[in-house]
């Protein structure tokens, strides 16, 4: 026999939680002694451990007293209805999941709108002593050595797509 904290300790549980179970009825002890002791046996805590299993699988208060009261057959539809709860609660973060990913998506073309364009690239560029060849050059350099990433960039600059693609034609003569 145990007594409630050892039981406790058994469960890993602390001896407040096994009193609250005893409080809620889910939990009796197997006898009291004369002094009014609480002392729990093998079902007890069997049945402690099985209250803990279906804790930790969120199943409620509410339906862990009807499985532990209810023939063994019910406890495959409270299982399965949790399982259900559980499908729904993941397709709903799943759905969060991908606003917050478009959110970031779209925060970060926001910052790249505003970051730069490509009138104030080539002013750089003029300014940084770039003629029109050199920067022909730069793009032909670009082009042939990281097309994608050629076509990235000028995206970052807002340039309209129709200008990207002749960009990039003009580029690879």
């Amino acid at each position: 026999m145990h007594t409630v904290s050892q039981l406790a300790k058994r469960c890993n549980l602390s001896r407040s939680t096994v009193l609250y179970y005893e409080s809620i009825g889910l939990l009796q002890p197997a006898v009291r002694t004369a002094a009014k002791y609480r002392l729990y046996g093998e079902r007890e805590l069997r049945a402690l451990e099985q209250i803990k299993l279906y804790r930790s699988v969120g199943v409620s208060i509410d339906e862990i007293r009807a499985i532990l009261k209810a023939p063994r057959n019910q406890l495959s539809s409270v299982l399965k209805r949790r399982l259900n709860q559980l499908d729904n609660e993941i397709a709903a973060l799943q759905d969060h999941q991908r606003v917050i990913l478009k959110l970031l998506r779209i925060h970060l073309d926001l910052r790249r709108m505003k970051v730069m364009t490509k009138e104030k690239w080539t002013t750089i560029m003029k300014e940084s002593g770039f003629s029109d060849d050199d920067m022909h050059r730069w793009h032909r350099q670009f082009e042939k050595s990281a097309p994608a990433d050629h076509e990235e960039f000028l995206k970052y600059l807002n340039v309209p797509a129709a200008e990207v693609t002749r960009i990039r034609e003009w580029s690879r003569k």
